[in-house]
């Protein structure tokens, strides 16, 4: 039980997906707009991650190791993906349309996400269990949603502010997420 617990602090805050491993950007960049729109991504991205991670450990532990097919994890990995971006896509357009809409592009998104594979690459890696790669990917799931939702907020503040024309934009969102980065240091002394 300690294990996991320290897996999913790790995950979540320490080794952050997004602010600490710089992977999943493209999203976290570009839906972080607004809470609400970040909020449903992130509600997404923990379904994909957890599920993904769940699959794709069995997947490696019931039919690649034991037919010595290892090497296919990544063509696999990212096949699992792929069908669960679509399940979610699907159900998204049929129960929340405005969602879906808001979304955009940024969902097929996340069968590219960097942040989706780089979770069922590292569970096997690590040699994690089934258990373990769950929590693992939950909890890197939550930290990513933990930071793109910090990051929608700050940008719906400074929207408002007044700030130099040049910093307008991506600029000020890239320091943004700077600083967060180094905020999200102080985690490291946890574990």
């Amino acid at each position: 039980m300690k294990e996991l617990l320290i897996i999913s602090i790790g995950a979540a805050f320490v080794n952050n997906v997004v602010l600490s491993q710089f992977l999943g950007l493209c999203p976290f960049l570009g839906v972080s707009k607004k809470i609400k729109t970040a909020g449903g991504m992130g509600a997404a991205v923990i379904f994909v991650i957890t599920v993904a991670s769940l699959l794709s450990s069995l997947i490696y532990k019931f039919i690649l190791v034991p037919t010595d097919m290892d090497y296919l994890s990544t063509i696999v990995f990212i096949l699992v993906i792929a069908a669960l971006v679509q399940f979610v896509e699907m159900v998204l357009k049929k129960i929340s349309p405005a969602l879906y809409e808001a979304l955009g592009v940024y969902l097929p998104l996340i069968t590219t996400n960097c942040a989706v594979l780089g979770v069922a690459l590292i569970n096997v890696q690590n040699s994690y269990g089934i258990l373990e790669s769950v929590i693992n990917g939950l909890a890197t799931a939550v930290g990513f949603t933990i930071a793109i939702v910090i990051m929608a907020g700050i940008r719906e503040k400074i929207e408002y502010n007044d700030y130099p024309e040049p910093l307008k934009g991506m600029p000020i969102v890239l320091i943004t997420a700077g600083l967060m980065s180094i905020a999200f240091f102080g985690f490291s002394g946890l574990l």
